[in-house]
């Protein structure tokens, strides 16, 4: 009865099972908005990884915590002999600050990063950090002009308070640092002038020149920014098993991400529904 119950999770570790055998990687699954207490649920597919071992990640996230970001691949990195991050949809902010620091990042035909924007907890949803400094900053461009559209400004914002501001402005003041530490995560060669010059070419792109979270940075945009980005061969073995594996998560209801959460490899697996279950 348990096995029946359970038959789409171990079909779904069978997969993974197989791409780790044909590539001789070791694949994990990480689903979510990047938060700090979701470090656990990751860690619980890293604890026991052979450190001599490639590791892939599967990931699909609109973001988030970008310090959380850099201790996530941190920890990766420290699980393996270099880090490959497969992108079958969409790795936003602070998903895009993890993907600096992996080797290698494949990226699906629907594959996208974005700019790295911090993203918060906000009425069950994200806000960028972005969009959260820029509404205030106009509210009060308005008011100065028209003091008595005061009462209508405030209720628009009237969850929005101080601390929540400066957060945002502390957050999107570290982002170019973040980024720079991102990059010296990955593995190999790399001087320290060779990574200020990239996190410096990297800053307009994914930091000063985006107007919104949404702004899509494809693959071959990627690659032209200098990031060691690749796409797959979509006829290979390697690439069904990886879209036969993401499409049963999307069934799931696990993307657009804020839905079901999910952190799997071929021994541990966590399904997190929005209500906790």
């Amino acid at each position: 009865m348990f096995a029946a119950q359970h038959a789409g999770r171990y079909a779904r570790q069978s997969l993974i099972t197989q791409y780790n055998q044909l590539t001789g990687a070791n694949l994990i699954v990480m689903i979510d908005a990047i938060f700090a207490h979701n470090m656990t649920l990751l860690e619980e597919l890293l604890f026991d990884a052979d450190p001599e071992m490639p590791l892939h990640l599967l990931l699909a996230s609109p973001g988030g915590d970008g310090e959380a970001a850099i201790r996530m691949v941190r920890s990766m990195q420290q699980r393996c002999t270099e880090l490959t991050v497969i992108v079958p949809d969409m790795a936003k902010s602070a998903a895009t600050l993890l993907c600096l620091g992996a080797d290698h990042i494949v990226m699906g035909p629907n594959g996208d990063l974005g700019p790295v924007d911090p993203q918060f907890q906000f009425h069950g949803g994200l806000a960028g950090a972005k969009e959260l400094v820029a509404a205030i900053d106009e509210a009060e461009a308005r008011v100065r002009v028209a003091p008595d559209t005061f009462p209508l400004f405030a209720n628009l914002l009237a969850e929005v308070n101080m601390i929540m501001v400066q957060q945002a402005r502390s957050a999107l003041a570290r982002s170019q640092a973040l980024v720079d530490e991102a990059l010296r995560c990955r593995t190999g060669d790399q001087t320290d002038e060779q990574v200020r010059a990239l996190a410096e070419q990297l800053e307009g792109p994914l930091i000063g020149e985006s107007k919104s979270h949404s702004a899509v940075i494809s693959a071959g945009y990627a690659q032209s920014l200098g990031l060691p980005v690749e796409t797959p061969d979509l006829s290979s073995d390697q690439w069904r098993l990886v879209w036969n594996l993401w499409t049963r998560y999307y069934t799931l209801g696990c993307w657009p991400a804020g839905q079901t959460a999910v952190y799997e490899g071929a021994r541990a697996s966590h399904i997190q529904s929005p209500q906790g279950m």
